[in-house]
């Protein structure tokens, strides 16, 4: 038998163990409560599945204590969970992302426009982002950095551009894309690709009036 094995039958019979020196000790405090009341009814005796009953409540308080414990933990400690998923994701696509941006904002939106056609609209909505960050690149208002976050793309917009709006509009879609389990409409696709035109807009009438 290997180690894993041995370890694995170990714990199910210290947990099987633990459970019936549990069902001793309540058993035990019943004869005791019966025993320190013999003037009251000599002949009364808690029956067999009131025992086992109390047992099953016993042990559905605690799994309910349990559960208490985690969703609290989960409440105090889910963003710090889902910021280290967030770096651990952007690391692990480095390579991915290298390729992305050899890509030019043009072939980037025929990409976006040919999945559409095809209902790839994640894919679509997911080419219109790298159209921005691409766009952010090439006006060098935000070089690439491979290890930046959505976030912190963010940080750096939310100081630097007027309005935000139409960035957000992208970047937290695309968060939804990489971190969430929503379906991506076309309705999603279409708002996106307004954002990005709105975005465009902008800088070119930033530059009319400079």
């Amino acid at each position: 038998m290997s180690t894993d094995g041995f370890e694995k039958t170990s714990w199910g019979w210290q947990l099987s163990q633990f459970q019936q020196q549990i069902g001793e000790s309540i058993e035990y405090q019943f004869d005791r409560f019966q025993n320190s009341l013999p003037n009251l009814s000599p002949d009364w005796k808690i029956s067999p599945w009131l025992s086992h009953l109390l047992v099953l409540l016993f042990w559905l308080i605690l799994a309910l204590f349990l559960a208490f414990v985690l969703w609290r933990l989960w409440q105090e400690f889910s963003p710090y969970i889902y910021a280290w998923l967030s770096m651990g994701n952007n690391n692990a696509n480095v390579g991915d992302k290298n390729g992305d941006h050899d890509l030019s904002v043009a072939l980037w939106l025929e990409r976006s426009q040919a999945l559409y056609r095809q209902g790839n609209y994640r894919e679509a909505c997911r080419c219109l982002y790298l159209a921005i960050l691409q766009h952010l690149h090439d006006t060098k208002l935000i070089p690439h950095k491979f290890s930046r976050t959505d976030g912190e793309y963010l940080q750096v917009l939310r100081s630097t551009v007027t309005p935000v709006q139409p960035y957000e509009t992208l970047i937290t879609t695309h968060e939804q894309l990489c971190f969430g389990n929503a379906e991506i409409l076309p309705e999603n696709y279409q708002q996106c690709q307004q954002a990005y035109q709105e975005i465009i807009n902008q800088q070119h009438n930033s530059a009319l009036s400079s």
